[in-house]
């Protein structure tokens, strides 16, 4: 008879917990869990597993013991039960090695009466490798969240600082064109006219792209008014100089006067 991969058991509301799918073989059927931090007991005493046959574990932790030499593989330990399933155990602790997983898996099967075989210990291992791949995918996918979350929130405060300098420049860019309009108005020798400010940029509603090229942009305004300024006052400096010297000549003038008099 082909074997079966029957619909997944609800699993238990635990993130520390994560069972296969179950497997059928004519009157046998399997189901694995897989924990890295839950007790051996707590495993074996699932409500899913209550009436199982067989129920199969192996185990693999951190040693607290150290090893002599620095550069050598962390020491684990590790051991099984086969639950009554002869060799079964064994096979689940090659699985953890194998894998290189730390933690606890326990597989349960029903025994339906029917002698299937040596595949019985295939499908043990199959179980046990699919709530270790379950877990490890759903432990790499809460991990891509979280990282997604952080960045959004990152780029989020950015957002907003963004935001706040461009209304800082905004206002610095008003001030900067008041004063070009002042000089320029001085150097043409008539009253400034005040400057409209303009309405407030629609900055929270913008994307962080468009925020950053609209930054470059004042920054190129700035730079062009800056500009323009250091250009107007030369030309006020060359006027001021030109009737500097006027006056001066005038001075000689009156002086040559006076003493062509005397």
């Amino acid at each position: 008879m082909a074997t079966k991969r029957s619909r997944s058991p609800s699993p238990p509301q635990n993130p520390s917990i994560c069972l296969s799918s179950p497997i059928q073989e004519q009157t046998s059927r399997f189901i694995g869990v897989y924990s890295p931090s839950l007790p051996l007991k707590t495993l074996q005493a699932l409500p899913d597993f209550r009436t199982a046959t067989h129920i199969i574990s192996a185990w693999r932790k951190p040693s607290r013991q150290k090893s002599l030499t620095p550069a050598s593989k962390p020491l684990h330990d590790e051991g099984h039960d086969d639950g009554g399933e002869s060799w079964a155990g064994k096979r689940l602790a090659s699985v953890l090695r194998d894998t290189q997983t730390e933690g606890t898996v326990v597989v349960a099967r029903w025994y339906g009466g029917q002698n299937i075989g040596p595949i019985r210990f295939t499908h043990i291992e199959n179980c046990a490798k699919e709530a270790i791949y379950k877990f490890k995918t759903e432990q790499a996918r809460a991990v891509q969240e979280a990282v997604r979350k952080k960045q959004k929130l990152e780029e989020e405060v950015r957002r907003k600082e963004l935001v706040e300098n461009l209304r800082e420049r905004d206002y610095n860019i008003f001030a900067l064109r008041t004063l070009l309009a002042q000089k320029k108005a001085k150097l043409a020798d008539e009253v400034a006219v005040p400057l409209t400010p303009q309405r407030p940029q629609a900055y929270e509603s913008m994307e962080s792209e468009a925020l950053r090229r609209v930054d470059k942009a004042r920054d190129a305004t700035i730079a062009f008014v800056l500009k323009e300024i250091d250009r107007v006052d030369e030309e006020l400096k060359l006027v001021q100089d030109l009737v500097e010297d006027g006056k001066g000549e005038d001075k000689e003038e009156e002086k040559e006067r006076l003493t062509t008099l005397i």
